[in-house]
C-alpha cells in the first residue's frame, strides 16, 4: 500500500509540474520579445521631452563579444550612428564580455583569432569615435571566471592598450575599484570591477570590504553631482542570472549551456533551474559570493537616491527603480536571452540593443532605448528622477578613492 501511495503522489506531483508548465508556455507565448513597461510607466510616449540638446550623451553597451565582423553587425551599425550623433560631447561604456567565448586567448592559441577578428572589429568603430571610450570587464574577460582568468583579464587590457590607447580600461589590472572619472562638469562616472568578487584563482589582493567603504564616501563626497556606476554583474534582474527560467529549459534544461542541446529531461529538468535559483552558479545572484557583494553593494547604493548603476551579464534590456535609485541591466550588445515581465522591472525586453542616457542638467536625466534595425521607433524612454538627496559641494580631498584624470 504504501509503495501505491508513494506511486499515485508521484503521478499528482507530475501532473502539477506538467499543468504549471504549460501555463508558463502559454504565458511565455503572449509576451516573450515583447517590450514590457509596468502600468505606472504607460504613459511613457506621451512625456513632453527637452528641445535642447543634452550637455551630455552616455551609451551603456553591455556583452558585444559576439558581434558579427563582416561590417553588418546591427548593434554595431547602431552605436556608430549613435557616436556620431553624440560627437565630443559622449561617452561609450563597454559593460564587459567584450570578447566570447573567453576573452582574449594566448598568441596562437585556439581561438585566439577569432576572438581577434571579434575585437578589432569593435576597436576600430570605437576609434571612430570623437569621444571618451571607457571599458570594463566581464566574467567571459576573465575566461569565464577560471583560476586562469586574471592572466586573460591583463592580456585584454594590454590589447586595449596598444591598439586603443585613447580608451580607459578599468579598473586598471583588473583591481576591484572604485575608479571615479570627471565625464562632464556636474557628471561623474564610477567603475567598480564586480568580476573580483565572484572570481576563481589569483587576482589583485584586495581587502574585499574596503571597496565598499571607498565607494560610500565618493558618493558622499559628490552629492552635488549626477553620479552613474558601472559594473558588470546586474543587481536586480528579471533573467537567467537572477533565477528566472522558462517553461522550455525545465524540460530541456541543457538549453541554458547550449541552445541547441535539445535532450528531454522532463521532471528532472526542474532541478537546474531550482538550483541555480536558490544555490546559484557562480555568476548567479543566488551564489554565495554573488550574494555577498550584491548586498553590500546596495546597502551602500540604497543611501544614496538618484545614483543610476548600469550592468550587462544578462542579455536583455532591463530598467528597475529601486529605493529611488535607478538599475539598468545592459547586456544585449551581441546575444538575446530570456527575460520576464512584470515582477519589480518598469521595463525589459528580450531583444539587441543598448540603452543611452541623455544628460540635460543636475535634475534632468532621459533614459532611451537603441534597438536596430536603424532608425525604427523607440520602445521606451524615461525621464529618470532625480532623487531627494542634496548637499552643498564637498571641499577637495573628501575621499580616498581613486580618481581617472580627465584627457
Amino acid at each position: 500500500m504504501t509503495i501505491d501511495y508513494f506511486f499515485y503522489a508521484l503521478l499528482v506531483l507530475a501532473g502539477l509540474l506538467t499543468l504549471w508548465l504549460a501555463r508558463r508556455y502559454m504565458q511565455e507565448r503572449n509576451y516573450r520579445r515583447r517590450p514590457y513597461v509596468a502600468p505606472t510607466a504607460h504613459n511613457w510616449a506621451s512625456q513632453p521631452q527637452p528641445s535642447r540638446p543634452p550637455y551630455h550623451r552616455v551609451a551603456l553597451l553591455g556583452d558585444v563579444g559576439a558581434l558579427t565582423t563582416d561590417g553588418s553587425d546591427p548593434v554595431l551599425q547602431l552605436l556608430e550612428q549613435w557616436q556620431q550623433e553624440a560627437g565630443p560631447d559622449g561617452t561609450v561604456v563597454l559593460l564587459g564580455d567584450n570578447i566570447y567565448p573567453v576573452g582574449l586567448p594566448a598568441p596562437y592559441a585556439s581561438g585566439r583569432a577569432a576572438a581577434e577578428a571579434r575585437f578589432n572589429a569593435l576597436l576600430a568603430a570605437l576609434g571612430r569615435f570623437e569621444g571618451r571610450v571607457v571599458m570594463l570587464s566581464g566574467n567571459h574577460d576573465w575566461n569565464k571566471g577560471r583560476s586562469d582568468g586574471w592572466e586573460y583579464l591583463r592580456r585584454q587590457e594590454a590589447y586595449v592598450r596598444e591598439h586603443l590607447p585613447t580608451a580607459h580600461y578599468l579598473p586598471v589590472d583588473g583591481a576591484p575599484g572604485p575608479i571615479s572619472l570627471q565625464l562632464a562638469e556636474g557628471l561623474l562616472l564610477i567603475v567598480l570591477n564586480t568580476q573580483w568578487w565572484v572570481q576563481n584563482g589569483p587576482r589583485p589582493a584586495a581587502d574585499a570590504w574596503r571597496p565598499f567603504r571607498q565607494l560610500r564616501a565618493l558618493l558622499q563626497a559628490n552629492r552635488h553631482q549626477q553620479v552613474l556606476v558601472a559594473g558588470h554583474h546586474p543587481l536586480y534582474s528579471n533573467a537567467l542570472h537572477g533565477g528566472k527560467f522558462t517553461a522550455k529549459q525545465h524540460v530541456f534544461p541543457l538549453t541554458t549551456v547550449n541552445k541547441r542541446a535539445y535532450v528531454p529531461l522532463p521532471f528532472i529538468g526542474s532541478l537546474l533551474p531550482l538550483y541555480r535559483k536558490t544555490v546559484g552558479a557562480a555568476e548567479d545572484m543566488a551564489h554565495p559570493r554573488y550574494r555577498r557583494m550584491r548586498r553590500r553593494l546596495l546597502r551602500v547604493l540604497h543611501e544614496f537616491p538618484g545614483v543610476i548603476y548600469a550592468a550587462g551579464h544578462d542579455h536583455n534590456l532591463q530598467y528597475f527603480e529601486r529605493c529611488g535609485g535607478h538599475y539598468l541591466v545592459s547586456g544585449a550588445g551581441s546575444k538575446t536571452a530570456f527575460v520576464q515581465a512584470g515582477g519589480q522591472a518598469t521595463f525589459v525586453h528580450e531583444h539587441q540593443g543598448f540603452f543611452g542616457l541623455d544628460f540635460y542638467g543636475p535634475h534632468e536625466t532621459w533614459l532611451r532605448t537603441y534597438e536596430p534595425p536603424t532608425g525604427t521607433p523607440e520602445v521606451f524612454r524615461l525621464q529618470l528622477s532625480p532623487g531627494s538627496s542634496t548637499a552643498p559641494e564637498p571641499a577637495a580631498g573628501a575621499t580616498d578613492a581613486a580618481e581617472v584624470p580627465r584627457p
